[in-house]
């Protein structure tokens, strides 16, 4: 094994930067001359990775939103293929991004390039044919839950449990009213969270419906305030721009930026867009609602090929509805705002799921990082 080696890393969205920078400062622990390049997010730039573009790019959700952006997608993964193969990488990571990175490798794996893919599509919920096409494209998948590595098995695709990040990171306990001090809130009284989303594409669909959900919860308890934390400064201004659209200025929204751990901690209740932050909520412990909207045509198109009656996380984890979703036309402002003044102040609820969220931390505590990294070094050529 090199010394110094050559590491490029794809990441396409908030969750995968995160993932991707823990990774990379577990490997620059062990491997110190290594060099790291790609596509990235800020968390992974500030271990010293190398952003030849900004992983906003790649952040689009859905068939017709994805449809809009292709030429650009499109062009940016020719030009990334071509520059990996000038000046060949190590190894390749693709981190979850799916529908960019599994193409992009088989492309690289064909020319004799390494390639691992980190986060596991979820052929466990729909499109499990996927498979075929991962085994192609890779030489080992690094999945973060349990259930996935006997598919991979069953396949011949080798696979490594690495567990999650988050369950590391994230203490078993978290500590409500120590929360709201630190973030200067009331000690008292109802505090939502809202998180719609870390992309704009989210935002798109999402920013009005859940400004207006805060504004019938606020007709019902005027004393309530709304935690926002918005990953980008253009989902801020996203979010922003829908709370003058609706007239709403008036509302205490505490818009942050990151910080959606302690918006999580320091509430009763989360509204959350279905994806990383809803295990992220689970992990905190906290009672919360999954929403989620897509253009029509995207959200049929998924429908029909799901095989699974919910889409949160900690719903598939459980293998049962724990929580409430509510998607697409069900996710209106009344019906979300019902749903979230149901779960604020019911102690038993909150106790049950707080019984249930703390045996899949337990179970998804696994030190990640250092998983990874061990099998990542494992995998680069001698």
């Amino acid at each position: 094994m090199k010394a110094s080696p050559r590491i490029a890393i794809v990441a396409g969205e908030a969750s995968g930067d995160q993932l991707a920078s823990h990774l990379i400062a577990a490997l620059k622990a062990r491997l110190p001359g290594a060099r790291f390049f790609g596509i990235g997010g800020p968390k992974m730039q500030s271990h010293g990775f190398e952003a030849w573009w900004p992983m906003e790019k790649l952040a689009v959700m859905g068939y017709v939103e994805v449809l809009k952006r292709y030429r650009e997608i499109a062009a940016i993964r020719r030009a990334l293929k071509a520059r990996l193969l000038q000046d060949q990488p190590d190894i390749f990571i693709g981190v979850d991004a799916p529908d960019f990175n599994l193409g992009l490798e088989a492309d690289l794996k064909a020319r004799g390039i390494t390639t691992l893919h980190y986060v596991s599509p979820s052929i466990w919920a729909w499109r499990g044919e996927r498979i075929h096409k991962i085994a192609r494209a890779v030489h080992r998948v690094l999945a973060l839950f349990p259930m996935e590595p006997p598919l991979y098995e069953k396949a011949g695709v080798p696979v490594t449990y690495v567990g999650h990040p988050l369950a590391d990171q994230i203490p078993l306990h978290t500590d409500k009213r120590a929360v709201r001090a630190k973030l200067n809130l009331p000690l008292e009284g109802p505090i939502y969270a809202l998180l719609p989303g870390s992309r704009q594409s989210e935002l798109e669909y999402l920013a009005d419906t859940f400004v207006e959900t805060a504004r019938r919860i606020h007709a019902e308890q005027p004393q309530a305030v709304f935690l926002v934390p918005l990953a980008t400064r253009e989902t801020r201004l996203r979010f922003e721009t829908a709370i003058y659209r609706c007239q709403v200025a008036h509302l205490p929204f505490r818009l942050l930026f990151g910080h959606a751990q302690d918006a999580m901690g320091a509430a009763d209740v989360v509204l959350v867009a279905s994806g990383t932050a809803t295990l992220e909520a689970a992990l905190v412990k906290r009672p919360m609602v999954i929403t989620y909207k897509l253009a029509r045509a995207s959200y049929r198109i998924m429908k029909r090929k799901a095989y699974l009656p919910y889409v949160g996380l900690p719903n598939v984890l459980a293998g049962r509805f724990l929580v409430p979703e509510l998607l697409q036309e069900d996710a209106t402002p009344d019906n979300l705002a019902q749903a979230l003044m149901n779960l604020e102040g019911d102690k038993r609820i909150a106790a049950h799921l707080e019984k249930a969220f703390t045996a899949l931390h337990l179970q998804l505590r696994q030190n990640t990082a250092e998983k990874a990294a061990a099998a990542v070094i494992a995998c680069l050529p001698t």
